[in-house]
């Protein structure tokens, strides 16, 4: 079984850093998904962070202090907006971006679907992501590849309109689907690749990965190790 530090797809390069966080390196263009836990070296600054939702390990500021400029555009729903303001000094434009909206930074396109749990609960009727807080699954269009990253979520009928060329699914069961959902969301996304995350970082098993590639031999499940 083969285990990656980068995945290249067309024009664009992939690097996992570890939990959610993702490296998308475009033909000019460097994007980061909810970088978390980022070590002080030199990472290529970014020219956009998107959060998923304001959950430390999502939108960590320590993280995206590491990787933004004064041209990053940050971008995240309402609830990461203070954050993005009050504990990021150097950094572009912030703009919000929550379920459904649509946005675009030069010719790259970005909008969302939701992020929930549906199932999860911290305690009965309380969802650790309730849909109510406008949590997103961003999907974005660079180069011609279209990935879709989605969250901290359980398998939600929204994924069912989603087609895109890669798409990033949490497997660890600890507050997001686990391997056995995951299976259910790629057999029901549209997507030529599905790269599995929500481990790595201190949270989840990294065999969750292993285990994904094994229960969908007929998808090409990419299997990433965290760029060093």
């Amino acid at each position: 079984m083969i285990i990656m530090k980068e995945f290249s797809y067309k024009d664009i390069k992939i690097q996992w850093l570890g939990h959610d966080s993702f490296m998308v390196m475009g033909k000019t263009k460097n994007i980061y998904f909810d970088p978390y836990q980022l070590e002080k070296k030199k990472y290529p600054k970014a020219d956009i962070i998107i959060s998923s939702h304001e959950h430390m390990d999502h939108c960590h500021p320590e993280s995206i202090n590491i990787i933004s400029n004064e041209k990053t555009v940050l971008i995240g729903p309402k609830v990461c907006q203070n954050i993005f303001k009050k504990d990021i000094p150097i950094k572009g434009e912030v703009k919000e971006l929550n379920p459904y909206d649509k946005l675009s930074i030069e010719d790259i396109k970005i909008t969302a679907i939701p992020a929930y749990n549906s199932h999860r609960f911290r305690s009965p009727g309380m969802p650790f992501h309730p849909k109510e807080a406008n949590h997103i699954g961003p999907i974005v269009e660079i180069d011609g590849v279209t990935l879709y990253h989605a969250g901290d979520a359980d398998f939600i009928p929204e994924m069912k309109e989603i087609d895109v060329d890669i798409a990033f699914l949490p497997v660890s069961g600890k507050y997001v689907m686990d391997v056995e959902e995951c299976v259910q969301a790629a057999e029901n996304i549209q997507t030529k690749v599905i790269i599995p995350m929500h481990v790595g970082r201190g949270i989840g098993n990294l065999e969750a990965t292993k285990e994904l590639k094994e229960k969908l031999p007929n998808r090409e499940v990419i299997l990433l190790d965290i760029a060093d």
